[in-house]
């Protein structure tokens, strides 16, 4: 197989002309979207980098593109933002086109991609193609997005004395990671997508844009690096602190199954949870669920005063004690020894 029987068969499992945005796709020099009247266009890139954020010999390529397309959404989804188009940059080794196993990697890998695409109605409308220098796989997604003008949720916005909740269960990214490391060998077959917070992340498009829509939420930001490092993240930006009710924390079955202090500590620093971070008015009536995904209040937001922790973690006895960002962070000594 050759770059053009790549791109070939890259545009053959595209389907652009389903999305009334993308007026032209995959085979001419630009593809040519048409956002809808009285919005803004929200732009996010991520990327995905072999021995970084997956290993080929451990994940199922179905798995690598579903969680490239995933990374991406879920910062949409952050935003409010609803999906247009995805735009995929892949650097592949010359080695992996001339033998059939590396042909059935690619195939699995667009299939993992393409039916989240499919099921969140974000088509493929374009990208480029190279052989990589090195042994490695290389993919990064650029996605398109629309919001209402000025609407589009942001991390700014938290106020002291607002609440603070989190959309699913926390921990089971880094459970399923943990369990698939010590596994040391791939998993051949999945029968179901459901149940691999850390193969297969669920991206809350349809629970961002009801937040946005609703005007539910004041500050909203997605989980992939940690809620630690996340709500960091979020304090800052507002300028203010947190409290965090420990016996609040939605774990995910798959993390309570390592026992209490290894699920507390998956629960707030493991990431790649992809869920939805956010702020909104303690006088609010927030429902239990939204588009059918659980909300949790964990949490309340104070005003930011010097000598006063950024985050506090309250246990259940009542003890306060000062939370660190723990979560992943490129660069740093914990992001070389995490994976």
């Amino acid at each position: 197989m050759g770059e053009l029987q790549l791109i070939e068969q890259i545009r053959r499992a595209s389907h652009p002309s389903q999305n009334k945005a993308i007026t032209l796709g995959i085979g001419d020099d630009c593809a040519i979207l048409r956002p809808p009247p009285n919005s803004e266009v929200l732009v996010t890139t991520d990327i995905t980098l072999e021995n970084r954020h997956f290993r080929r010999n451990l994940h199922p390529p179905e798995s690598v593109g579903h969680r490239c397309l995933a990374r991406g959404l879920s910062d949409l989804a952050a935003m409010g933002a609803t999906p247009i188009a995805a735009f995929l940059s892949l650097a592949l080794p010359g080695s992996i086109l001339a033998e059939k196993s590396g042909q059935a990697w690619i195939t699995g890998f667009f299939k993992g991609l393409h039916i989240l695409g499919e099921l969140h109605r974000v088509p493929l409308a374009g990208g480029d193609t190279s052989e990589s220098p090195a042994n490695l796989i290389l993919a990064d997604i650029v996605l398109l997005g629309t919001a209402p003008k000025g609407k589009a949720l942001r991390r700014s916005g938290a106020r002291p004395g607002d609440a603070l909740y989190v959309t699913g269960q926390l921990g089971g990214a880094a459970a399923e990671l943990s369990a698939l490391l010590a596994r040391r060998r791939r998993i051949v077959r999945i029968a179901t997508i459901d149940g691999h917070p850390h193969l297969f992340p669920e991206p809350r498009m349809d629970t961002g844009e009801a937040l946005l829509r609703r005007d539910l939420a004041t500050a909203c930001l997605d989980v992939s690096d940690g809620l630690s490092t996340d709500l960091a993240h979020l304090c800052r930006a507002s300028g203010v602190s947190a409290e965090i009710e420990q016996a609040a924390l939605p774990i995910h079955p798959l993390a309570r199954k390592l026992g209490p202090h290894r699920a507390l500590k998956a629960a707030l620093h493991g990431g790649e949870d992809y869920e939805l971070l956010f702020a909104a008015p303690a006088k609010l009536r927030m429902p239990g669920s939204i588009a059918g995904v659980p909300v949790t209040r964990i949490g309340r937001f104070i005003p930011k005063r010097s000598g006063r922790p950024m985050m506090t973690l309250i246990a259940p006895d009542g003890n306060h004690s000062p939370l660190e960002p723990g979560g992943w962070e490129h660069f740093s000594t914990r992001a070389k020894t995490r994976r």
